[in-house]
């Protein structure tokens, strides 16, 4: 595990440079210097043609795939390999490989550019668009590439943990589908509105259906990574669907900090949610007068696998490095540039402040992201 995630920090350090120096490296640069020591790294031979075989075609009048990863000289995944900056996505890239995949009785599939990773399963019986497993930018996501790589090495591919997974996930995924269209069709579904009439015997039908229309809801599917990749890092698996916030939304539950976290690093993000306009009114000098956060707090990002650190200032600016900045995004996006230069894209710079930094919430005790303690201001909430 220490050894991958080395590779893709040194696979980070070289994206950032080429990015900055506005390299275009081609496809067999991509290889070499950020596909490759991926491969090696999960426990692949490079130099063992029985294990990895580079330009692998089943027939010779086959077009050829750029990576078969075999196991006693049988071919468990395909990885099809992109210049970096190329799309991915364009459908013939998937498409083609899948479905050579399909002839070749390959199950698994990846997709890249060095900076990112798609996994597909390519007998999963589903159009090709719903064959993606998971995908990860690596310069989005560090702890998310090293998990979802880490079921790709030689020791997983062998023990098949990665179809643990997706066997949960294709279940969750479908079961998802049927939850959402249960809330977010407007007029919540008759039969549910009926299972709790009777259940809730002293309330009328109409009184259960106005408390469902007013309800915000969130399906989580969590499916453990750690006993298939031996990371210990949460869920591998994570799909939930909010409804719009009611006038007074129930408390929801206060993320989890993951596994061996170091006192005052930031929590791992979670999934988007609805903010309400009470919410957006709130701001950070609102949250130092509730006591939720004190002047002076450090405030914690961690981007592309480090971890940086400012403080907030007792009128709720934010002071990073030498300056200081009047919103946690202008700090986030000065983040940015110190790691990608001011050359930085205005795509790449835009940043969301609040779901960027997180702090001690001076009153749980916990770290989380700004964001979640100004829902728990905005709803009043104690925790």
């Amino acid at each position: 595990m220490f050894e991958l995630e080395d590779a893709v920090k040194q696979c980070l350090d070289r994206l950032v440079r080429f990015r900055r120096q506005h390299q275009r490296i081609g496809e067999q640069n991509t290889k070499a210097g950020l596909i490759e020591p991926i491969i090696g790294a999960l426990g692949w031979d490079l130099f063992d043609v029985d294990e990895v075989h580079r330009e692998y075609r089943r027939r010779g009048a086959d077009n050829p795939v750029d990576y078969a990863l075999l196991l006693l000289r049988t071919p468990r995944l395909f990885i099809e390999a992109k210049g970096l900056g190329e799309n991915l996505d364009d459908p013939r890239w998937a498409n083609q490989t899948i479905s050579y995949a399909t002839v070749a009785g390959v199950e698994w599939v990846a997709l890249t550019d060095g900076a990112e990773w798609r996994v597909y399963n390519a007998h999963a019986p589903v159009p090709i668009e719903h064959k993606l497993f998971r995908a990860v930018r690596l310069e989005e996501d560090f702890e998310g590439a090293v998990e979802l790589l880490s079921l790709l090495s030689k020791e997983n591919m062998r023990d098949n943990r990665i179809e643990e997974l997706w066997k949960s996930y294709f279940v969750d995924r479908q079961v998802h589908a049927e939850l959402r269209k249960l809330f977010e069709a407007g007029e919540p579904a008759p039969e549910m509105v009926a299972m709790l009439a009777r259940r809730l015997g002293r309330l009328t039908r109409d009184e259960v259906r106005s408390s469902l229309v007013r309800v915000r809801a969130s399906f989580d599917f969590p499916s453990s990574a750690a006993s298939a990749t031996g990371s210990g890092t949460g869920p591998a698996v994570v799909v939930r669907a909010a409804m719009p916030p009611a006038a007074a939304p129930p408390v929801l539950p206060t993320p989890r900090p993951p596994r061996s976290q170091p006192p005052g690093s930031a929590t791992r993000r979670t999934a988007k949610r609805p903010v309400s306009d009470a919410e957006r009114a709130i701001k950070l000098v609102d949250l130092i007068r509730a006591g939720r956060l004190r002047p002076g707090t450090k405030l914690y990002a961690k981007y592309l696998g480090k971890q940086y650190v400012a403080e907030l200032l007792a009128d709720g600016t934010i002071r990073y490095g030498n300056r200081t900045h009047a919103s946690p995004s202008a700090a986030g996006e000065a983040v940015k540039i110190d790691v990608y230069g001011p050359e930085i894209s205005a795509t790449r710079r835009a940043t969301d402040g609040l779901d960027f930094w997180s702090a001690e919430d001076a009153r749980a005790g916990d770290v989380v992201a700004l964001k979640e303690i100004r829902r728990r201001v905005a709803i009043g909430s104690g925790a």
